[in-house]
């Protein structure tokens, strides 16, 4: 058999062997058959797909009565999108170009529909913004963000800071893998499972921002770490991996509630407040504490195995990902000092209306009313 086909063997072997996910001398039995003190259990994710049915459904909940009437009551602008008018002429042209004519172009369709060129010209621009959220559906969904990572970080911190291994991260990897699955550690867990399935779930459905494809990747490897992290026992690094990712995050969906309620000053602290954790937490922190505790204390004190090369490729990428909005980020700080205002979408989750989108649903309202 050439060298090339022994690779796709190889792989489903080494993933359905336990020496795969523990260190050697550690066989599964040991950790699902341990009654006192508890373990992670490969039958517990069976129960994520509930868990992230159930979250969902909290979501959906959460929007209709709690986050609608509180956009209402701080004046989120909170009317339904005005569409343009039914035309198969302009719809076509609308599909095949997905943007708007040249001037020659307008002038043409003007005199074929019989129409002046500026309603040729504000169809247009009434059929690219129906197609946009409103502002109410973009602050529903950013407030259940915010409340869930807010959620989600104080909860962690309360049980983690009474833990050994957030303040001494070498606490992770003492008496690997024998470490015992506490009540919040697998509430946090299942928690985080839930909140990613359905973003993976809902992101066909939620606003779309322009990164939704790094955003899909980050998804997917969030998931696959938490996975893995659980699998193996490796709940000690992942609850500070967890924490980590969940800070920055409250004050980004502060910024947009903020800048959708149009308190701009508010959006701007909020989001200056964004920029700092995120690089301190993503850039500083997170490489020098698990990065490096996962990919060299790990080695030093337990010795290598199978999964940990795996486990590092994830992390990185995840690193590479946080480069690569910092560096959107910072660009959109600078842009913010220059303006007065975050005022350009930078990356998916710091994102706003333009200029262009708020005089063209101003335009809608008023060709309504």
């Amino acid at each position: 058999m050439e060298g090339s086909a022994w690779l796709p063997l190889w792989l489903s072997i080494s993933v359905w062997d336990e020496g795969f996910w523990l260190p050697q001398n550690v066989s599964r039995a040991q950790l699902e058959n341990s009654q006192n003190p508890v373990y992670p259990r490969l039958k517990d994710l069976y129960f994520i797909l509930p868990w992230i049915w159930a979250i969902y459904v909290l979501r959906l909940l959460f929007e209709r009565f709690i986050a609608t009437p509180f956009a209402k009551s701080l004046g989120v602008d909170c009317r339904p999108i005005q569409k343009a008018q039914q035309n198969i002429v302009l719809e076509k042209v609308f599909r095949d170009i997905t943007t708007e004519p040249g001037k020659n172009h307008l002038t043409r369709l003007a005199k074929q529909l019989d129409w002046d060129t500026k309603e040729v010209i504000q169809w247009f621009k009434l059929r690219r913004y129906q197609d946009k959220p409103s502002l109410l559906t973009k602050f529903c969904e950013s407030m259940w963000k915010f409340s869930f990572y807010l959620w989600a970080f104080t909860f962690s911190f309360y049980y983690l800071s009474k833990s050994p291994w957030l303040w001494d991260s070498r606490e992770c990897w003492y008496n690997y893998p024998f470490h015992e699955l506490s009540f919040e550690v697998y509430i946090h867990f299942m928690m985080e499972f839930a909140f990613y399935g359905s973003l993976i779930f809902s992101q066909f459905f939620d606003v779309k921002r322009k990164d939704f494809v790094v955003m899909c990747i980050h998804h997917h490897v969030t998931i696959l770490l938490l996975t893995i992290a659980y699998i193996a026992n490796m709940t000690r690094a992942g609850t500070i991996i967890l924490l980590l990712h969940d800070a920055a995050d409250i004050f980004l969906e502060l910024a947009k509630m903020a800048n959708y309620a149009k308190w701009q000053k508010l959006c701007n602290i909020f989001f200056l407040m964004f920029a700092v954790v995120f690089i301190v937490t993503r850039l500083v922190i997170y490489p020098i504490t698990s990065i490096r505790s996962v990919f060299f204390e790990s080695w030093e004190i337990i010795g290598p195995f199978k999964i940990w090369g795996f486990i590092n490729l994830l992390l990185i990428t995840l690193l590479i990902m946080h480069i690569y909005w910092s560096y959107l980020i910072i660009r959109m700080v600078l842009k913010a000092f220059h303006k007065g205002k975050v005022s350009k979408d930078e990356r998916s989750d710091v994102e706003s209306s333009s200029e262009e989108e708020e005089q063209t649903e101003q335009n809608a309202h008023e060709k309504a009313s």
